[in-house]
Parts: C-alpha cells; structure tokens; sequence
C-alpha cells in the first residue's frame, strides 16, 4: 500500500484542476447565494493552506473550497447588469458592437445605457432578433431602435440548463426582438468583429461563417441535427478539429519560407521562427473565429505544444493539458458548466491518455496503422465525451464513428481547405472556392443523411444527475491518473465508479408533473408514459417543451401533445397524490372554495397568484416538479444571475 501511495505522487498536480472544478460547481449547483465576506476569508485561508506544508487531503479539500469561493468571488466581480422585467415597444440608442448571423436571421448586440431598461448604472449588452429579410446595420453604427427584451430564463427543471445564469457570465443583459430601427451616425469602426462582419458579407457562405468565422448557428437548421447524429457535428464549432489544421499548414507554409532563407537556418533551426510565425497566425485566427471557450482551449494547448517544441521539451502531456485547464478556470470559472468546455477537455484528455499512457499496440503495415490510429481515436473520443453528451443533450449518436471515419476526413481534406482559401479570394470577387466547397458539403451532406436514417442511430437517454455525472468523471480520472504497481488498479477503480454513475441514473426517479416559474405551462406524465401540456406551444417557454421531453427521456422535436381540460381545470390523479390545475382565464374565485374543501385535492396550482388562508398547505407556487412517490422539488430561482434584488 505504501509503494502504491508514493507511485501516486508524480500524478498530483492531474487532480488539481478537478478539484477547483468541482468546488466551483458545487457553487454553481449551490440552492442559495453563501455569504461574499465567508468566501473571501475562506479563498485567503485555502490558498495559504495550498502553498504550505500540509498534508495531501488538506491541501485537496482546500483546492476544492478555494474553487467555490473563486466562483462566487467572480460572480460577485463579474456583476452583468440585469433588468427587473420584460420590456416592450422600447425606443432605445445604442451602437452595435456585433452582428451574430444564423442561418434564418441575425442577432446584433447593442452596447447600450443600462438606466435606459432600468438594469442600474453604466452600460449593458442586450441582443436582439431582426426579422428575416432585414438588413443590419454596420457594426459601430449608432442606432435608434424599437425593441422588446426579455429577462433570460432561468431552469425549467432541477438541473436543467440555465440560460440566465450562461447570459450572466456572457456578459449579456437580455434578449429580445427589434421592430425597426434608423442610423443616427456612420462610424467606421475598425477591430475584429468589423473584420469578420466584412468577411461574412464578401463571402456569403455559412461555409466560410461556421467553419472560419466562428459563427455558431450558421448551419441550415435542418442539417445541424444530421451532423449531429452522425458524431461529425463537432465541425460546427471551431476547436481542436480546426486549429490543428491551421497550425498544422501555418507552420508547413513558414516553414518554407524560412528553409529559403539561409542567414537564418545557419544560426537557428528553420522550425524555431516558422512556429513563432504559426502561433501568430493563430492569434489571428483565434479572435477571427470569436474566441470561444474550446478555441481558447485548443489554442491553449497548441501554444504549449509549440513552446515544447521550441525548448525540446515533451510536447504532448497531461500535466500540458491540466495547465490549460487552470488558465481557463481562472479566466471564468462557469466555463466549467459549459458543454463546450466539457466536450473539448473530455477529447483531449481521453486522446492524451491513449497514445501517452495506454499505449496500444500498433500493427506493422502504414495503411492498418493509418486505419487502426484513426479507429481508436474516435472510439476513445466518443467514450470519454459520451458521459457529457448524454447529459447536456440526453442522446447519443451510435453511428459517431462511421460518421467520423468517413465524414471527417472530407473536411479535413477537402471542404475546410477550400473554404480558407475561398474567404480571402472572396474579398477579391472570386467566390469559385466556397462554391466547389459547398458542392462537395451537399454531396457529403446526402451520406450523412443515410446514415442517420439507419435503425437506432440515435438513442435517448432520461436526464443524468449531476451526482451521476460527478461519479463517472472520477472514474474516467481514476482511470488516467492513478498508477497502478502490479494490479491495474485504475482500470477497476474506473469500472467502479462509472458503474455506480450508470445505477444512480438507472435508479433516479422522473417527475410525473412539471410546472414553470409562473404556472402558464405545465406538464404530466399519462399512462403511457409520455409528457401531455397544457398547451401546444408557448412563446415565453420555447425550449421548455423540450427540455421536460429531455428528461423524460422522450426524442425532442416532436408533437407537442396538449390535454384540454375540462371546464378550464385539470384534475391530475396518480395512487399518492390528486393536483388541480386551474388554467388562465378561468374565474378563480369561482373554483378555488371547492377546491379547497374538496379533502381529495392534495394539491392546486394556479396561473394566477391566489391567496387562500383556509387552503394555503395545499397552494403550490414557483417552478417545481412532483416526482411519483409524492414528493416535491422546487427550482430556486434565488442566485446572483436570477436578479433576486428586484
């Protein structure tokens, strides 16, 4: 046991950044706002217990404590202004700092004041929708626009995903829609999000604006989720995949040039200044793209793998990797909620312990080597990402690895070397690049559609706790970072705890009625198993339809199935408990004294905020879920990025 102890020792510095991970998701997850003045005594404690000579656990615990009150600290810094309610039919005066274009619309943000929406003092970020058809206006453009904003939603069920806590610590204040809007002044605004407007607008091609440009959903709406199920949709969002790429023809392209120059490669070796000058395209690059959280990672670790190369040093590591993961914590914590994050360190981990530390045995012949490399790439990237797919999106594609085996290298070889060479030609009117890019995207396009239309090649899976979730990464760690004497310790430790994650999911019981924060949409599960509404759709809560399906464990995009009540009231019986539902424009008043008198009603939920003292155990308000047995869960809406000082 004590060899096995000190054998641990080389692989300490691994774990540190998971435990500042999990304390700040544990401040994340956390059901109230802890005391500021706590978290700073408590981040000044740590961080002298972290650097003296302690034992290892303490030094552990206080890793994960300083990583909770880092979070909240930040929170509290970071201070995104928010509005108190929905807004609309605004008049309001900002400039437009950015154009985000989708594949049906486009999204401008507007630095404006904040006392105008009444979000406090200083200045705000609010983005909204313009109609289809409409052309926007230049980014650096003063405007004045008619809007609408909305407050952005917060969790439609218990550890759903938060989009007013992601628009907190994206810096933005609130979404919406814009009517119309008039220049009031022209500025010729020069930076990068004006480089890349001009791109977008001489290319035309959401070739150039998904796979150059950064821009997110730019993709055709109905392709995004043929990609998706084919296990290549990771192409859409510029990380690993494309800053390899580049730095790889970057650096064959300086590396050339540097071979011809011979003053220089009689003092240095030609690969010195030929990385210098990649890295610096990559730069360029990295902001071109929007400086999303997974290009930041991978530009990251390209840059640690250029200074290894430089100083002759290893240059693919974990402890390279573990340092890019502290580099992004420290620049913002909630990254570490992110799907984005998650995904791209899962890969790159995954990929870094196979070729670093497995060490598989390779056949002879160069094309079964070609073959088998790509095959176990893409096996172990799928296995170390598939806990984090199933629960951000409660699917998995099956097919992932045909889609990457044949799917991936026309991209690499084809489509995104066109593209690159068709968003500079396009500037000078030649467009013949993006178009050849784009018949090949159709062609490839026509594959992938097969395979999705294969049986089974997407499975759903019920919503994943984040305990669950929580015990499979340690299993995954365990199986990277413990090193094993004799017996492979690390591979049963993994098997362990990935099997008591797959029981906790396994185990974990559905909600049976799902309400939102306001009670204008509600939910509950029929004899068959499947979520009946309240209504078909609601435009305050678009994506909640989905997300209740989600954790049902029902495939989303589908019908939305409505119950009519009866008489504008549901009554909603199960073996341990009976609910009524009272719809909106139902007279109340009318119904609630029965209601309430009625000893078989164990519960009532109203749209409107009613006040019955002789009633008030059985009146349930806020968002919340019932599970089977009876119980209730209610989603807190109380945290920094829920505005709870209104």
């Amino acid at each position: 046991m004590r060899k096995f102890l000190e054998n641990q020792y080389v692989n300490l510095f691994l774990w540190v950044p998971f435990m500042l991970a999990f304390g700040a998701g544990l401040y994340f997850n956390f059901p109230f706002e802890p005391n500021i003045f706590v978290c700073i005594f408590g981040a000044i404690i740590t961080i002298i217990l972290i650097f003296c000579k302690t034992p290892i656990l303490i030094r552990a615990i206080a890793l994960f404590i300083f990583g909770f009150c880092y979070a909240a600290l930040f929170t509290h810094v970071f201070a995104t202004s928010q509005i108190p309610r929905d807004l609309h039919n605004l008049d309001i005066t900002g400039v437009v700092e950015h154009i985000d274009y989708t594949a049906d619309k486009s999204r401008i943000y507007m630095r404006i004041n904040a006392n105008d929406i009444y979000a406090g003092d200083g200045d705000a970020i609010v983005r909204v929708s313009a109609r289809s058809g409409t052309v926007p206006p230049d980014i650096g453009d003063t405007i004045r626009a008619r809007i609408g904003l909305f407050r952005p939603a917060g969790m439609d069920a218990p550890e759903s995903f938060d989009y007013a806590r992601w628009s907190y610590f994206n810096g933005l204040t609130a979404t919406g829609y814009l009517n119309d809007y008039k220049i009031i002044s022209c500025k010729h605004h020069i930076g990068i999000n004006a480089l890349r407007d001009k791109m977008h607008r001489a290319s035309d091609s959401f070739l150039a604006d998904a796979l150059v440009l950064g821009y997110k959903n730019a993709v055709p709406e109905n392709d995004a989720p043929i990609w998706t199920a084919t296990g290549v949709g990771h192409v859409w969002s510029i990380s690993g995949f494309h800053i390899t790429l580049v730095s790889a023809w970057l650096f064959a392209i300086f590396y050339f040039i540097f071979r011809l120059i011979s003053p220089i490669t009689k003092r240095i070796p030609a690969r010195i200044p030929a990385l210098i000058c990649a890295w610096c395209g990559l730069v360029f690059y990295l902001f071109l793209s929007g400086c999303d959280v997974a290009t930041v990672r991978a530009f990251l670790m390209t840059t640690l793998v250029f200074a290894a190369f430089i100083f002759g040093r290893n240059a693919i590591s974990m402890r390279n990797v573990c340092i890019a993961f502290c580099i992004i914590f420290f620049i913002n914590p909630h990254y570490v909620m992110q799907p984005g994050f998650q995904l791209s360190f899962a890969a790159i981990f995954g990929l870094v312990w196979l070729w670093n530390d497995a060490n598989p045995k390779m056949p002879k012949n160069k094309l079964l080597k070609l073959i088998y490399t790509a095959v176990l790439t893409s096996v172990v990237a799928t296995v170390f990402t598939a806990p984090f797919v199933i629960a951000h999106f409660n699917s998995l594609p099956i097919y992932g690895l045909v889609g990457n085996l044949i799917l991936l290298p026309v991209f690499s070889i084809a489509i995104m070397p066109l593209v690159m060479i068709g968003v500079i030609s396009a500037a000078f009117g030649w467009t013949g690049p993006l178009n050849t890019a784009e018949y090949i995207y159709n062609f490839i396009l026509k594959i992938a559609t097969y395979i999705t239309e294969m049986p089974y090649a997407t499975i759903t899976f019920p919503h994943m706790s984040n305990i669950a979730l929580c015990v499979i990464i340690i299993g995954l760690l365990c199986l990277m970072f413990v090193r094993p004497v004799r017996i492979k310790i690390n591979y049963i430790l993994c098997l362990i705890f990935i099997s008591v994650g797959i029981t906790i999911v396994a185990f974990t019981p559905r909600p049976i009625f799902y309400a939102t924060h306001d009670h204008e949409l509600v939910a509950f599960i029929e004899d068959d198993n499947k979520l009946s509404f309240n209504k078909s759709r609601a435009s305050n809560h678009y994506f909640t339809f989905d997300t209740w399906k989600q954790f049902n464990g029902e495939d989303i995009g589908t019908k939305n199935r409505r119950r009519k009540p009866t008489n504008g009231i549901w009554i909603y019986e199960t073996p341990n408990f009976t609910l009524a539902y009272i719809q909106k424009f139902v007279p109340t008043m009318e119904n609630i004294n029965n209601l309430c008198r009625d000893e078989n009603i164990d519960y009532i939920v109203s749209y409107f905020d009613i006040d019955a003292p002789k009633c008030n155990d059985k009146i349930l308000r806020g968002g919340f879920v019932i599970y089977k047995s009876g119980m209730i869960k209610h989603i807190k809406l109380n945290r920094q990025w829920h505005n709870p000082h209104e």
